[in-house]
């Protein structure tokens, strides 16, 4: 059947840039109102979604440190800008009918819940998308890492990797036209020819656990839907 989904439990990893659109910062509500009617239609095949939203639309705690701001306070206060996101996309996908959980790695009782891992997969058999806020909740991690190691604890297959190219190239395609783009590539090939998907940590991870990561255009519509399918869209990592 055309619309079988490949996957049963996916995690989909959103850039807090993403959410900007072309303000290029905060959220844009239309952005936001998109993302949220695609996750509702994945959702609606019957595939439990997990979410991880960065934050770098709000606060890049990378940046800061850079600036001179200490790097651990820096990267908490980045923490916070994702819990920010990720209630936004709560609401964004709450008011389409869609059951949402935010679970915050910083306790934050008024706002979300704590990450609980068996919790959240309870959430996940019930139909419930759930949202992992605050990353890792240790400073010096990504949000890549954070939605390693969470679609890691959930039994996740795959990490859909939302990006605004249609997958990995040699090089920036916006730059050089002659870039060509990879349909597949394996962890090392990543690793060592220091590609764009996710940090070296993220990647690690994925690897020694054999977790396959899609990178994918989100800009386009529907692309999320056609990843679940199946659809030979972006550019897959994988084990050899």
């Amino acid at each position: 059947m055309a619309d079988q989904p490949r996957y049963r439990r996916i995690l989909l990893k959103l850039s807090g840039e993403a959410l900007a659109g072309e303000q290029g910062y905060g959220i844009d509500p239309d952005v936001i109102q998109t993302i949220a009617q695609e996750v509702r239609e994945v959702v609606a095949l019957g595939v439990e979604v997990a979410l991880v939203i960065g934050g770098g639309n709000i606060f890049r705690g990378l940046a800061a440190s850079s600036r001179g701001m200490d790097r651990a306070s820096a990267d908490y206060m980045g923490m916070l800008a994702t819990v920010m996101n990720s209630l936004a996309m709560q609401d964004a996908l709450e008011k389409l009918g869609v059951v949402t959980r935010v679970q915050s790695a910083i306790e934050m009782q008024e706002v979300a819940e704590p990450y609980i891992r068996r919790r959240a997969m309870r959430h996940l058999e019930k139909g419930r998308v759930v949202i992992f806020a605050a990353g890792t909740g240790n400073p010096y991690f990504t949000t890549d890492t954070a939605a390693s190691l969470r679609a890691m604890e959930i039994g996740a297959e795959v990490i859909l990797k939302a990006t605004k190219v249609d997958g990995v190239y040699t090089a920036d395609p916006n730059k050089d036209p002659e870039a060509v783009k990879y349909s597949s590539l394996t962890y090392l090939d990543v690793l060592e020819k220091g590609l764009q998907v996710m940090d070296a940590t993220a990647t690690s991870l994925c690897m020694d656990n054999r977790l396959p990561i899609v990178v994918f255009d989100l800009t386009e519509r529907g692309n999320i839907r056609r990843v679940v399918l199946g659809d030979d869209i972006g550019t897959i990592v994988k084990g050899d």
